[in-house]
């Protein structure tokens, strides 16, 4: 059997040496030449077709049985479209890798909007604190192919997914899932919200009463898309009532106080959420209270996520490299009463920023930099706000440092994708650190 890998990097990688153990003969093709060249050697090795740099018209035929395409990759590509007309099975990486998990592996899968990968991450640490057989897997950066060997019976996999992923899913099913919230998000990728949503759903399929839903209570659309869902359902809030809900200045759970808000290192209301979630689904697998509690006192956040990067001349710089959307933004820049400069910019989706001005009642100066510049000129503009334009983000931290005053914090939270100028939003916030190190 011929499998057509499309995308390589990491995922597409892992999925190439999955299918090749299994004796598949396997092509990889990738518009972007530049890979990693020891994978690149090792497929090579391993007798893996490799076409890099070009998407030749004639390079997917009737001879493949399937199509492995990356996430990231839109269900419009011409070899997708061509699949689909030839009957031809496209699905992802993370597809692929369950249909290979042993039995009885129990998985969590993690969706939302926002929140996902501090609750995923979260969760991990707990479960590891509690346990020996856990993995970490999914959009968080490890690809699932990558775990399927060292998986066994009992297992418990603990996954970020994302919309992108379970658009190509057909089989794949969860134990326990949770959903965070949901926003406005990827409209460019998937033509609207309600599409957006409705990949977001699929974290629930083939659910019945035995398996469960963690959902945010205080998010309307999250209620409303999960009424018909067959899971047995489970609600946080930090509002209200709920299975898990904050109460005199502590997370309780079904009755019982498990952690004072005060013993949570990382702060803010949207933190408390994704940690009342994590709690939830620690508790469905019966882990006490104390190894919650010793967990929470000592994590200190996501990388690119609100990370503190340093402290120059007083000022403090913070990386949220990975607040590519506005409302990503709109937490990071209500999780501070200092003044604030805040980099904003990146790969131009033709979004409106409008969303963030209610927001910026702290920002004393916005510095814009990569594609939507001059548009995040125009908007500073009609908040009042200075706005320094910049072509690139190295220069974005210079200016930065050239203008904050003593007890200001630098911001770093795009609103936008990398993509204009980076790989990814990891490359973006390393280089915001490695820029403020230079500064020390």
């Amino acid at each position: 059997d011929r499998v057509f890998v499309l995308g390589m990097a990491r995922s597409g990688y892992e999925a190439a040496r999955l299918l090749v153990s299994r004796g598949y003969d396997v092509l990889v093709n990738d518009g972007k030449e530049e890979q990693n060249p020891e994978h690149v050697d090792e497929l090579r090795e391993l007798g893996v077709e490799l076409h890099l740099g070009v998407h030749p018209d004639d390079l997917l035929d009737e001879t493949f049985s399937m199509v492995v395409k990356n996430p990231g990759i839109s269900n419009n590509h011409k070899y997708v479209e061509k699949a689909n007309e030839l009957d031809i099975p496209v699905i992802n990486e993370m597809e692929l890798a369950y249909r290979y998990f042993p039995r009885d592996v129990r998985i969590i899968g993690i969706t939302g909007t926002n929140g996902k990968t501090t609750t995923t991450t979260i969760t991990y640490e707990i479960f590891k604190a509690a346990m020996d057989r856990v993995f970490l897997a999914g959009n968080i950066g490890y690809p699932v192919c990558s775990i399927v060997d060292q998986l066994e019976p009992d297992d418990i996999v603990v996954m970020e997914v994302s919309d992108h992923q379970l658009s190509n899913v057909s089989e794949f099913k969860t134990d326990v899932a949770v959903l965070t919230n949901l926003f406005e998000a990827h409209i460019d990728f998937h033509g609207s919200y309600e599409r957006y949503i409705a990949m977001k759903k699929r974290i629930f399929n083939f659910h019945t009463k035995s398996d469960v839903a963690i959902l945010n209570k205080d998010n309307s659309d999250v209620m409303e898309l999960t009424r018909d869902i067959g899971s047995m359902k489970k609600y946080f809030s930090s509002r209200s009532q709920a299975d898990c809900c904050i109460h005199k200045g502590a997370i309780w759970y079904d009755g019982e106080k498990v952690i004072a808000l005060e013993d949570i290192r990382i702060k803010g209301s949207h933190n408390y959420e994704n940690t009342m979630a994590a709690i939830m689904v620690a508790k469905e697998f019966g882990i006490d209270n104390k190894t919650i509690s010793r967990v929470m006192k000592n994590f200190n956040g996501v990388e690119h996520r609100l990370e503190f990067s340093g402290t120059v001349d007083g000022v403090d710089y913070y990386n949220d490299s990975k607040a590519t959307n506005i409302k990503s933004t709109q937490i990071a820049l209500a999780s501070f009463n200092k003044p604030t400069v805040l980099l904003l910019g990146g790969m131009d989706r033709g979004h409106s920023f409008e969303e963030l001005r209610d927001y910026l009642s702290n920002v004393r100066l916005i510095i814009s930099y990569g594609e939507t510049r001059f548009r995040i000129d125009e908007f500073a503009d009609s908040c009042d706000i200075e706005c320094i334009v910049t072509d690139t983000l190295e220069e974005a931290v210079l200016a930065a440092y050239e203008t904050a005053e003593r007890g200001s914090v630098v911001l770093l939270s795009p609103a936008c994708a990398s993509w204009d100028q980076f790989a990814d939003f990891e490359e973006r916030g390393n280089l915001f650190k490695d820029c403020v190190k230079k500064l020390l």
